[in-house]
């Protein structure tokens, strides 16, 4: 209990890091899953969304100007999510995914940077998050308690649509099988596409909420990225709840590393995967397509 005492903060914070990531690495998880698509923009366009705090977000904030701020997000993430859909869709092989969208984040990350600047930009949490709240006899910031918070609803809610109804049922058709799909009349690419502009909103949307924790700044993406994709390794592909179980994971290795063994910090988080790999080489849960697909 002492332990946890003093290290409560560090595991809340831990937490915060793990709401973040599921945002942008279950989009991530759910794309390579369901589309075969081995997106390396991803990170980018996470990126795209805590340069919208920048522009859009200001310490006067309100609830309506944050809210406003989201729907921005995740449009414009729907946006490149389309885009980027439409341009690997006549690449299968996972070299050329790779080699086309690492290109991709490379151009988008420049011009960001030429948009935003090269400096570390601070993004506000809207006024009415500013403050702290008090657990168990602690003060922790409102907007971290808030985005913990936002991230389940978003989770649940994006598990419910996949597991419960006929959209979600529709994608896991497509992934089990296509050509069968496409026999009773629905463009399986267009269902596909959809899941990869989604993937895309939650990115920027995440980078968005994350902006006030990370700030934003030029390769901020690639670090991201990196997070994400070992998120994505640990929990398994095209799974909502191995993604909550990665990011989990990977947010306290990461908080609790940092905190208690700093000089072993990086090697800690590479060293779980690692483990998790040699056990369990497809993830801890990985979505199983073809077999009855579960989120």
């Amino acid at each position: 209990m002492g332990w946890l005492d003093a290290n409560l903060l560090t595991m809340l914070n831990g937490l915060a890091l793990a709401a973040l990531l599921f945002l942008i690495a279950v989009g991530l998880s759910l794309v390579f899953g369901t589309m075969d698509v081995l997106n390396l923009a991803h990170g980018v366009v996470s990126l795209t969304g805590a340069y919208i705090g920048v522009a859009l977000l200001d310490p006067a904030t309100g609830t309506i100007g944050f809210i406003v701020a989201m729907l921005a997000a995740a449009a414009i993430g729907l946006v490149l999510g389309a885009v980027l859909a439409a341009v690997t869709s006549g690449v299968s092989d996972h070299l050329r995914q790779a080699l086309l969208t690492l290109g991709i984040a490379m151009i988008a990350g420049d011009v960001l940077g030429e948009v935003f600047g090269s400096d570390v930009r601070s993004v506000p949490p809207p006024a009415f998050l500013g403050g702290s709240v008090e657990i168990l006899g602690r003060s922790y910031p409102a907007y971290r308690l808030a985005v913990i918070v936002l991230s389940l609803i978003i989770g649940v809610a994006l598990f419910l649509v996949l597991e419960r109804t006929k959209a979600g049922a529709l994608v896991r058709a497509t992934v089990a099988d296509r050509t069968m799909v496409e026999a009773i009349g629905v463009r399986s690419r267009l269902v596909l596409g959809g899941v990869f502009a989604v993937g895309a909103a939650l990115a920027t949307l995440g980078g968005l909420l994350a902006g006030p924790v990370l700030g934003a700044q030029p390769g901020l993406d690639n670090t991201v990225l990196l997070l994400a994709l070992v998120v994505v390794v640990i929990g398994g592909l095209g799974s909502i709840r191995g993604a909550v179980l990665g990011a989990v994971l990977v947010g306290q290795v990461q908080t609790l590393g940092v905190s208690l063994l700093p000089d072993l910090a990086s090697f800690l988080l590479f060293g779980a995967m690692a483990v998790v790999l040699l056990l369990k080489p497809a993830g801890l849960l990985p979505a199983r397509y073809g077999t009855g697909a579960r989120a």
